[in-house]
C-alpha cells in the first residue's frame, strides 16, 4: 500500500472519529481555563477565523470567558469581543475585571451596549454603566427603553459602594390583604416585570412600607385561600444609603437571601439579593487584603506606571521608619563592635517581633471589619493580646536563650537576647493591637497604615532593647 493510501485512510478515520468536546478542552479537573484552549483561541485570532473565535466563545459559560479576557492581551481581546452575542456580553461584562472591563467597553457599540444591558438587573446594568465615559454613557442611555433608562438613572444617583447602589430595583409585591392565590397568579401573569430570580414576596402596606416576607417556598405550599399574612416573616429593612459592607456584615448575621430596601420615609425602592452580598464580601477582603500590604494594584492587566504608583510611596514610608529604627544601633555601635554576636542576634529579635506584631494585627483588623470590636470589649481583648504575649515572649526567650548557650557557651549574652526578646514580643503584642484601634478611632483604614506603624516599633524596641540590655549586662 503506498503512503498516499496510507494518509487518505487517515484522513477518512479523522472524519468519522468525532471532534473533542470544547467544554472538556477549555477546562481542567479545577474548572481553570487551560492554556491550550488559550492558545487555540489566539491562534484563530492570529488567523482572523471569526467563526472559530465564535465557537470557541460559544463553549464557554460569561464566567469563563470574563477569565479567558483576562490572559489575553488589548489586541486580542479587541479581536474576540466583536464575536460575543450581545445577550451572553451582558452578564460576560458583570464578570469582568475593572480595568478590563472598561478596555471592553471602549470597543463594544453603544446599540451593542444598550441591547445588552436590557439583559441585565438595574443594578448590574447601573455598574457596567458607571464605567462609561459621558458622551458614550448619554449615546447608550439614549439607546435605551425609558423604563431601563429610568431604573438605571435612579440606581447612579445613589452613593457608590452603598445599598442604593447595590440594590436591584426590581421586586416582587403583594399588598398585604392579598392570598397566596391572588399571589400566585400575579407572579405567573407579571412575566418580565419581576426580577429573573427572587426569594421573596415583599408584603407592602398602602403606603408600599413593607410589612413582611413571604418566602416563595411557603407561598406554593400553601392553600390558596390562605392570606399572606399568615405565612410571612419578619424582614430586615436596609436603609438605601448604609454602606455595602454594613449590608453584607447583616446579610452575615442574620443568614439573609435577600432584604427588602428602604428610603428614609420607610417606602420600598428596592432590594439587595445574597449573590450581590457574596461579591461585596470577596471586594471588601481583596482590599483588606491589599490594604495589609499597602498595594493597591491589582488584576491581570495592572499598567506598570500605577502598580509603581501604588507601591513605590509606602516603600519609601518604610524606609524612612528603618532608618529611624536602626539609629538604635548607632547609639550602641561600641557595644556592638565589642560583641559582634549581637549583629547576628539583632535581625533575629526584629523578625521575631515583626511576625509577632503581624499576628495580632491580622486578628485585631479582623475583629474591627466584622464589628466584633467595640467599647465593651475592647479592654478585654487587649488584655488577653497582652497575656499571650508575655506567655509567647516567655516561651521564645527560654528558646532563644538555650540556643545562644549552645553556640556562643556565654550565659550573660543569653541572658541579654531572652530579655530582649520578651519585651519586643510583648509590645509587638500590645502595638499590634492598639494601632489598628487607634486608627479606627481615628477614622482611618486600620488596614492601611498600621503595617508601617508595627513594623517600625517592632524593629525600634528589638534593636533597642537589644543593646541597651546588652550594655548594661555585659559591658
Amino acid at each position: 500500500m503506498s503512503r498516499e493510501t496510507d494518509l487518505s485512510a487517515e484522513a477518512k478515520v479523522a472524519e468519522r472519529s468525532p471532534a473533542p468536546d470544547l467544554e472538556d478542552l477549555a477546562l481542567d479537573e479545577d474548572y481553570a481555563l487551560t492554556a491550550e484552549f488559550v492558545d487555540m483561541v489566539i491562534d484563530a485570532a492570529d488567523r482572523g477565523d471569526g467563526p472559530r473565535l465564535a465557537e470557541l466563545v460559544a463553549a464557554l459559560r460569561p464566567a469563563d470567558v470574563a477569565d479567558l479576557m483576562g490572559f489575553l492581551t488589548e489586541d486580542y481581546r479587541a479581536e474576540v469581543v466583536p464575536h460575543i452575542p450581545a445577550e451572553e456580553l451582558a452578564e460576560i461584562l458583570t464578570e469582568l475585571e475593572d480595568n478590563i472591563r472598561e478596555e471592553v467597553l471602549e470597543i463594544v457599540a453603544p446599540a451593542t451596549l444598550a441591547k445588552a444591558l436590557e439583559n441585565l438587573e438595574s443594578d448590574d446594568a447601573a455598574d457596567v454603566v458607571d464605567d462609561l465615559d459621558e458622551k458614550k454613557r448619554e449615546r447608550v442611555l439614549a439607546a435605551l427603553p425609558a423604563q431601563e433608562r429610568s431604573a438605571i438613572e435612579a440606581s447612579l444617583a445613589y452613593e457608590d459602594e452603598t445599598a442604593g447602589r447595590l440594590m436591584q430595583r426590581e421586586v416582587a409585591l403583594a399588598p398585604q390583604f392579598w392570598t397566596v392565590g391572588q399571589a400566585i397568579d400575579h407572579m405567573r401573569s407579571a412575566g418580565d416585570a419581576l426580577p429573573e430570580i427572587f426569594f421573596d414576596l415583599y408584603v407592602v402596606d398602602p403606603a408600599m412600607r413593607p410589612v413582611g416576607a413571604a418566602p416563595v417556598s411557603r407561598i406554593v405550599r400553601a392553600a390558596r385561600e390562605t392570606p399572606l399574612t399568615e405565612i410571612m416573616e419578619p424582614v430586615t429593612e436596609i436603609p438605601v444609603d448604609m454602606d455595602q459592607e454594613e449590608v453584607a456584615r447583616i446579610f452575615d448575621k442574620y443568614h439573609l437571601i435577600s432584604a427588602p430596601v428602604v428610603e428614609p420615609g420607610g417606602r420600598l425602592v428596592g432590594q439587595v439579593t445574597v449573590d450581590d452580598v457574596v461579591g461585596v464580601i470577596a471586594e471588601e477582603s481583596e482590599e483588606d487584603m491589599l490594604a495589609l500590604a499597602n498595594v493597591s494594584d491589582i488584576g491581570r492587566d495592572a499598567s506598570m506606571i500605577g502598580i509603581i504608583r501604588s507601591r513605590l510611596p509606602w516603600l519609601v514610608i518604610n524606609l524612612v521608619t528603618e532608618t529611624v529604627a536602626v539609629s538604635a544601633i548607632a547609639i550602641f555601635q561600641d557595644e556592638v563592635a565589642k560583641i559582634v554576636a549581637l549583629a547576628v542576634l539583632l535581625p533575629i529579635i526584629s523578625s521575631l517581633g515583626n511576625n509577632a506584631s503581624v499576628q495580632t494585627l491580622a486578628v485585631a483588623v479582623r475583629a474591627l471589619a466584622q464589628r466584633e470590636l467595640n467599647a465593651a470589649n475592647t479592654w478585654r481583648v487587649i488584655r488577653r493580646e497582652v497575656i499571650a504575649g508575655i506567655a509567647n515572649g516567655l516561651a521564645l526567650s527560654l528558646i532563644i536563650g538555650a540556643a545562644v548557650i549552645a553556640f556562643y557557651h556565654d550565659g550573660k549574652l543569653a541572658l541579654t537576647a531572652g530579655l530582649a526578646l520578651m519585651a519586643d514580643i510583648i509590645i509587638a503584642a500590645i502595638i499590634g493591637i492598639l494601632a489598628p484601634l487607634a486608627l479606627e478611632r481615628m477614622g482611618r483604614d486600620p488596614a492601611v497604615s498600621s503595617p508601617i506603624i508595627v513594623t517600625f516599633t517592632t524593629d525600634f524596641v528589638g534593636f533597642f532593647a537589644l543593646l541597651a540590655i546588652a550594655a548594661v549586662i555585659m559591658v
